[in-house]
């Protein structure tokens, strides 16, 4: 049956609904509210919560939710009903506006980096009026913010709703000085392309290390990876299709614009890709997105893994943040035009995202360090750790002229001759596309490849917003100031290409060669998520982000104290749930597989029937049972010595010891009970394997 369109966004409460409910001069004031980025009139909200709590019981709503998205990179919020008890025994149902504006979730218990303590309790969710609210579930969800008793946010949007109104003012500043005092406001767009496996759900339950870790922390290499290219845009499998017509239909019933999808290089590998939107919507639905993935994979007897880096040896998946910046009448900053030699405006802009990118380059880095993604970035399908930009041979060249005080040289656009008389000519872009980019230029946005597959949006889009801002804010000064307005547009643009040039690379990232490149340029390699986190920290990043409101100099520590903090904690995680798999399940069988093997050699030699083959391997598995045993109780002791230690330790020396140490021996561990894995029969091996997982779906 097909999907009736008529039904999109059926289940939001959005700019029609409240049109059709509010009363005029409500709406009005609510439009208001979330047009101009004004302070909602309190006098409003209980008509607006009112009409809010009919709407959503009359789609099956019973509670109301503040839905909130905590440092945790998933999203939270306490479901209370609508119900509100009579003296006579009845029940009427109730929704006030304070209820609406404000609720009160308990604030200890998430993560905050030493901004709250245990016993103090109270932090509050501020609505965010912006970001329409829907119903799922039988439960009405409002979008809100999250912040301590003290007024610190605790989560991923309340910074992302600050830059947003910093970079909106910044960027109105500077296009005014092109005499553009049209368009009131100017927004951060984006659309996050996600990527995700997709594996058997009886074959994810047989597996503790992904229903734990969400990684298989096992797993030799299977005969077939993704070595012929042939999953890739291929035919979609009949069971992930029906997947993903369900996972459409219940996107788009939610307003999310679900516009592509296809899969991806590594086998059970997929990608779903939106339109794009302003930035907190698009914050909010990549993370309803990935909530929706996990429900209706479980529904069609699948798992659905968003791990960086799922499976070894195989490709990892990311989550494309592609961002632009759009006016409120439709003016797209980053569009080059027909003659981008002759576009000063968007050239100019262009080159304060150079500057802020180059500046700014570690926090940028930081903004997608997650755990996850170390195993992903650098590994030949993610762009490696250093921050660069692609623009194109074009562009750069516009750039490098107008610095060398040369012409930019017109260059029409060229047809594509495909040497087939049917086909088509086509029109050929200016520049190729650079996969191996962390920051690549694509026509009329920029594309942040850096993203790890279960990250939120949020700080990679705060970091952007915020970096330009202050670029925008610098390079606005100073042509209010100047006397010659044309001429100081150039001599920005020349400054910036001599002193920021550095971080253009049009070539391919994944080379060793680049890596001495970007060292010689003096551009940073921060390659694990201890070393990139320190950017938050920077009294130069504490600072941009102080000037701007993003972050304060206690929210910066506190971040930095969580990221830290996460990555001991996953790595700890991961060790166990190893440990438990090495001594319940892996040597056990193991050590039966040998036991028969070992009755059935003794068979044979009783039968005068020699077998060095068989002799040989049951040395080498006696090898490999006392290399695993080693190797465990080393892992055993450098865990037992970390919990000694962990009084003493501050978070970082923590997270290095996990780093240097654990991570290190659960390698070697790994490495060895994946040469076993090869060598057991599939009756006795514990757990299905790589070709199960990838190719059984």
């Amino acid at each position: 049956m097909s999907f009736d369109f008529t039904s999109f966004g059926c289940q939001v409460f959005n700019d029609r609904v409240m049109k059709e409910r509010l009363p005029a001069n409500i709406y009005a004031s609510l439009k208001q509210s979330i047009d101009e980025g004004q302070s909602l009139h309190p006098e409003i909200a209980d008509e607006v919560a009112n009409a809010m709590k009919t709407w959503a019981i009359e789609q099956g709503a019973t509670h109301f939710t503040h839905w909130f998205q905590p440092m945790t990179n998933i999203t939270a919020g306490k479901h209370d009903s609508f119900i509100s008890p009579k003296k006579d025994g009845s029940v009427v149902l109730n929704f006030s506006g304070k209820e609406l504006i404000k609720g009160e979730p308990d604030a200890s218990s998430f993560p905050n980096g030493g901004i709250r303590n245990t016993f103090e309790a109270r932090g509050y969710t501020a609505w965010d009026c912006t970001s329409p609210a829907f119903v799922r579930d039988g439960t009405l969800y409002i979008p809100t913010a999250f912040c301590s008793y003290t007024g610190e946010a605790l989560d991923t949007k309340t910074p992302l709703l600050r830059s947003m109104a910093a970079i909106s003012t910044e960027a109105l500043r500077l296009i005014r000085l092109f005499g553009n005092h049209t368009s009131t406001r100017v927004s951060a767009t984006v659309g996050a392309e996600q990527e995700y496996f997709l594996i058997d759900r009886e074959m994810y339950e047989s597996r503790l290390d992904l229903k734990i870790c969400g990684r298989t922390l096992f797993g030799a290499k299977p005969p077939k990876g993704q070595e012929m290219d042939d999953h890739y845009f291929g035919r979609i499998r009949i069971r992930v299709a029906e997947f993903m017509r369900q996972l459409d239909e219940e996107l788009w019933k939610l307003g999310i614009t679900s516009k592509t999808k296809h899969n991806e290089v590594a086998p059970a590998q997929h990608e779903l890709a939106p339109i794009f939107e302003t930035v907190n919507i698009a914050c909010d639905h990549n993370q309803l997105t990935m909530e929706m993935m996990r429900i209706i994979a479980k529904k069609n007897g699948l798992a659905c893994l968003l791990h960086e880096k799922p499976f070894d040896l195989v490709n990892g998946s990311g989550k494309h943040n592609n961002w632009s910046l759009s006016t409120d009448d439709g003016i797209n900053l980053l569009d080059p035009g027909k003659t981008p030699y002759e576009n000063i405006q968007f050239l100019l802009v262009l080159a304060a995202i150079i500057k802020a990118v180059d500046e700014y380059a570690d926090l940028l880095r930081m903004s997608a360090a997650v755990v996850g993604n170390d195993y992903r970035l650098g590994g030949h399908e993610a762009p490696p750790t250093i921050i660069s930009i692609f623009l194109g041979e074009q562009l750069t060249s516009i750039l490098e002229h107008i610095a060398d005080d040369s012409n930019p040289i017109s260059k029409s656009a060229e047809m594509l001759s495909i040497g087939v008389a049917t086909l088509p000519k086509l029109k050929k872009d200016d520049s190729d596309r650079n996969r191996t980019s962390p920051f690549a230029f694509t026509g009329n946005k920029f594309e942040f490849r850096m993203v790890g597959s279960s990250a939120s949006i949020a700080c990679a889009n705060y970091v952007l917003n915020t970096i330009v801002a202050k670029s925008f804010s610098e390079i606005s000064s100073r042509l209010e100031a100047c006397s010659d307005f044309d001429k100081e547009v150039k001599n920005i643009i020349t400054e910036i290409m001599r002193d920021h040039g550095r971080v253009i690379f049009n070539g391919n990232n994944y080379t060793d060669e680049w890596v001495e490149i970007a060292a010689k340029r003096g551009l940073p390699n921060l390659p694990n998520t201890i070393e990139a986190a320190g950017a938050l920290i920077d009294p130069k990043n504490i600072n941009v982000l102080k000037e701007f409101n993003v972050l304060s100099e206690v929210e910066c520590y506190s971040r930095h104290e969580i990221m830290i903090e996460n990555y001991a904690k996953i790595i700890t995680i991961e060790a166990n749930t190893m440990l438990e798999m090495i001594h319940r399940e892996i040597l056990p069988s193991i050590i039966r597989f040998v036991g028969d093997t070992a009755q059935s050699y003794n068979q044979l030699k009783a039968a005068n029937i020699d077998n060095d083959s068989i002799h040989n391997q049951l040395t080498l598995l006696s090898d490999k049972i006392t290399d695993i045993t080693k190797l465990t109780n080393e892992l055993e002791q450098k865990l037992r010595k970390l919990h000694e230690l962990s009084n003493s330790l501050s978070t970082k020396e923590t997270a290095v010891l996990c780093r240097d140490d654990i991570k290190v021996v659960m390698q070697k561990l790994r490495t060895v009970v994946d040469s076993v894995e090869v060598i057991v029969s599939d009756e006795y091996w514990p757990m299905p394997n790589y070709t199960d997982l990838l190719h059984r779906v």
